[in-house]
């Protein structure tokens, strides 16, 4: 018998100052069983970063053709690609393709630097690809905040992020690797 998603609702209250984006989100998010709270607490902060009325959850880790997050407009056109993690050059070079623009947003402790090294001069091409990193630290804390029902508030000022649940709050600094104005 195949494990089941466990399913996560999530209020979220986006603040986002530099883009200029302030909105209510109730979230329904299933975790895959072979995801952890560090992960999908990723995809949850991936959503606040790029809010907005189109933008959804993919099936992610139950589908190789989709990714983390994408966001098609009302006329069925593939805006925003996301995905999270690390992955291969073959996969961000489809969702480069695919949309408009793309993001990675990647996390790992250690394993990231290696992933990086490796993949950057072939990102390098790629003028819709923006890839920001976490660190482990980062992402722990971000696993902690994880519960089935969860009122999160996010606030994004000048590439900081505040993310609180309740009593508990973070501040996260996403590290910008790559970026489309850069350069």
């Amino acid at each position: 018998m195949a494990l089941k998603s466990t399913v996560f609702k999530a209020e979220l209250q986006v603040a986002d100052l530099d883009r200029g984006h302030f909105a209510d989100y109730p979230l329904t998010v299933a975790r895959h069983p072979s995801e952890n709270d560090e992960r999908m607490m990723v995809r949850i902060l991936a959503f606040a970063l790029y809010a907005g009325p189109d933008l959804a959850f993919g099936k992610g880790l139950s589908s190789d053709d989709e990714c983390a997050l994408q966001e098609v407009d009302p006329s069925g056109v593939l805006q925003t690609w996301i995905e999270v993690g690390q992955p291969d050059e073959t996969r961000i070079r489809k969702g480069c393709h695919r949309a408009r623009r793309a993001m990675v947003l990647t996390y790992g402790g250690r394993s990231v630097d290696v992933w990086w090294q490796q993949i950057a001069p072939q990102l390098a091409r790629f003028d819709n690809l923006t890839v920001l990193r976490l660190t482990a630290e980062e992402t722990q804390a971000l696993g902690g905040l994880a519960s089935r029902s969860m009122q999160l508030s996010c606030t994004v000022q000048e590439g900081t992020v505040w993310l609180a649940a309740g009593e508990r709050s973070l501040q996260l600094h996403p590290d910008t690797l790559l970026c489309p104005n850069a350069g």
